[in-house]
């Protein structure tokens, strides 16, 4: 089982990371993180939730800093498997945006 594979069955087994937080730059719009930020802060949360080396994550787009914004980002496996993430915004503070990441019960297999 590749290391991908098996972050991707350690999260799929049902984990969920409550409390991670991204930093954001506040400028005279709203506040949020940039689709690359928020996907490096996930995978490095679910690494060190599971022990595993960091899995490969895509965010689609920022994430807004309003309480109840969410965005779904996506794990990708080594063999092409993949596991949708959801992030979601609990609070603001100031600058910095706290959001939870709960993970799908099931992952998507490879294409063929």
């Amino acid at each position: 089982m590749t290391t991908a594979v098996s972050i991707l069955s350690a999260v799929a087994a049902g984990t969920l990371l409550t409390g991670c937080s991204g930093s954001v730059s506040v400028g005279k719009s709203e506040p949020k993180v940039s689709a690359g930020k928020l996907a490096t802060t996930v995978s490095e949360r679910l690494a060190a939730q599971t022990g595993r080396p960091k899995p490969h994550i895509t965010c689609p787009e920022d994430l807004a800093g309003k309480v109840g914004s969410s965005t779904r980002c996506k794990l990708t496996a080594d063999d092409g498997s993949t596991l949708g993430v959801t992030v979601t915004v609990t609070s603001v503070q100031g600058s910095q945006i706290n959001f939870d990441i709960k993970a799908d019960d099931k992952a998507s297999p490879a294409p063929n």
